[in-house]
């Protein structure tokens, strides 16, 4: 069984020091190692943003994609070999903003994947620019007056796109947030889980203390079910979001991958692919 070690490679992240994306790489690969995968078993997909360059920074098969379309390759990757953990990951730009007609079909789908959003409030490769999550008012380069939109809730847009596991971590919270990213990878089904990563470099008002002196935890209210939908929705507007932990599981409904007719539970990549003289005719006689 491969250690939390293993999971590490030789390349030194070049993120801003203090960011949160530090932990939540780390709590990648404590996941990892703790529901007990190799590194060959594990992928990580990513989008566009300084969260993207984390699948360069484990040591697991790993694919740098474009800017909001991690959540297609990552699909197509879980389709083609289902036998491989799957974990997409971004920023609340790359997955909210451009990605984000991606970011709801693929929760509706409920393919087994895992997304991870390193949500931080703003634009950080760009230098600086307001994100889909800002808040209204929040000042930068690209609203200098303070930005007039209103902030998109991903938490209640997952819920009301059947999602069946949602959860929201804070990257201080490393213990929590392992746990979670473990819950979410041995679920079956979409998980998406989001997390507070505070940017140091621009973003000087969501700091790690404006989040500790925010954040609800739901781990501290014994009374609180998740797999109530209706009380999580009214959970999530009641804080504004700003609750961690998980906040929504639904175990009944099957996964995309079980409700194809036919579909093997062998990875397309370990499966005999190859066509017999027969198949092969049989095939082009259907386009004559």
């Amino acid at each position: 069984m491969a250690t939390f070690k293993e999971f590490r490679n030789n390349v030194k992240p070049n993120w801003c020091p203090g960011c949160g994306d530090f932990s939540v790489q780390a709590s990648i690969q404590r996941a990892a190692a703790n529901v007990g995968l190799e590194p060959e078993q594990l992928a990580i997909v990513s989008g566009i943003g300084c969260s993207g360059r984390i699948s360069g920074y484990i040591n697991a098969y790993g694919l740098h994609g474009i800017h909001g379309r991690a959540l297609p390759i990552a699909q197509g990757l879980k389709i083609a070999n289902r036998d491989l953990t799957v974990i997409a990951s971004g920023g609340d730009g790359d997955g909210f903003a451009i990605g984000m007609g991606h970011t709801v079909h693929a929760i509706r789908r409920n393919i087994n994947i895992t997304y991870i959003v390193m949500d931080n409030q703003i634009y950080g490769l760009t230098k600086g620019q307001t994100s889909p999550r800002s808040a209204t008012g929040f000042k930068t380069k690209s609203t200098p007056e303070g930005s007039i939109e209103t902030t998109l809730s991903p938490l209640e847009i997952a819920l009301s796109a059947g999602a069946t596991f949602v959860a929201q971590s804070f990257s201080s919270d490393l213990k929590q947030l392992t746990s979670l990213i473990e819950e979410g990878i041995k679920h079956e089904g979409f998980s998406l889980i989001n997390v507070f990563s505070p940017c140091v470099t621009f973003n000087k008002i969501n700091t790690y203390d404006w989040f500790k002196e925010n954040i609800i935890n739901l781990e501290t209210m014994p009374d609180y079910d998740p797999t109530n939908r209706v009380q999580a929705m009214t959970k999530i507007m009641e804080t504004g979001g700003m609750l961690t932990g998980l906040i929504y599981q639904d175990k009944t409904k099957k996964s995309y991958e079980d409700l194809i007719p036919g579909f093997k539970q062998e990875g397309l990549a370990n499966q005999d692919i190859k066509l017999t003289e027969e198949q092969f005719d049989k095939l082009v006689a259907e386009f004559k």
